[in-house]
């Protein structure tokens, strides 16, 4: 299967592609159930697989595993994998698709942004020289045979904004996107320099950016929308609640069932169609 190009397609189909951020294997397989599209946000493997903020302390190998498990369990979705700048050096950055690409992978999103990095919608973010960025995302697309390729900028100087986003859009690159894009008119703005390139817009609770339907989106010319972080912020919350009513009950465990919390008949249930996902003639594996 061509997995970049089954993305690139409905990229440039019509209205807002969502793809949803996951950050582990169970976050994934709950996703899987509603949309057909996972983004591997850098953000939510920091926090999961290091217990670290996403400033820098991801090594390429952990998440091209991460990504391997991913196809591995969902042969039929959309995959879009979060690179940072390619892990510094231009010559890792390529390896680092060569092996994505081979293992399944959709796409990859490759920033322009300077060591140390911070989150897209953090402060305090430095860019590369723009030539420096564009050498190292040529030599990407001139790597890649299938993997769809968001060229990302972090830009936050006005007119540098526009100046590479107009930049990035006169690459091959497959889609633009800048972000921490703060409001609805800078979005327009951009989406008028980038002229006919797909655009991509991530979305944070609690980022810059403001929070937008897919509808709304699609009227302001989005054709990809990442949710990066909705899984992860979903349980941050349900476990501090969990944590707290079992401290509160001495221990005593909640009831399961129809009215009361997931137990292990529910979780084994959804863990056992990833079992059978990647072998549709094959009966389900019982619960």
């Amino acid at each position: 299967m061509r997995y970049g190009q089954a993305l690139r397609d409905e990229v440039t189909a019509r209205g807002t592609t969502p793809l949803i951020g996951v950050y582990d294997m169970y976050s994934a397989s709950i996703a899987a159930e509603h949309y057909n599209g996972f983004f591997v946000s850098g953000f939510g493997f920091a926090a999961s697989y290091y217990g670290l903020p996403d400033i820098g302390f991801i090594a390429w190998p952990d998440m091209v595993a991460f990504a391997e498990r991913l196809r591995g369990a969902f042969p039929r979705h959309h995959l879009l994998v979060d690179i940072d700048d390619g892990y510094v050096d231009p010559e890792v950055a390529c390896h680092v698709v060569r092996r994505l690409e081979r293992i399944g992978a959709s796409g990859v999103i490759l920033e322009d942004q300077k060591r140390p990095r911070r989150c897209g919608h953090a402060d305090g973010k430095v860019v590369l020289p723009l030539e420096d960025y564009l050498e190292k995302l040529n030599l990407v697309l001139a790597t890649r045979t299938d993997l769809l390729v968001v060229a990302r900028t972090d830009a936050t100087e006005e007119a540098d904004i526009l100046r590479r986003a107009a930049a990035l859009a006169e690459t091959d690159a497959d889609v633009v996107l800048v972000d921490g894009v703060r409001s609805v008119d800078w979005i327009r703005r951009i989406r008028k320099v980038v002229g006919d390139k797909p655009l991509l817009f991530n979305q944070i609770a609690g980022g810059k950016s403001p929070r937008l339907s897919l509808t709304e989106l699609a009227e302001l010319g989005i054709d990809v929308a990442i949710y990066s972080t909705p899984c992860l912020f979903a349980a941050h919350r349900a476990m501090e609640t969990a944590m707290a009513e079992l401290k509160f009950t001495d221990g005593r465990l909640p009831a399961t069932g129809d009215s009361g919390e997931v137990g292990v008949g529910e979780a084994t249930e959804l863990l056992a169609r990833n079992i059978d996902r990647p072998h549709p003639e094959r009966a389900a594996v019982p619960a």
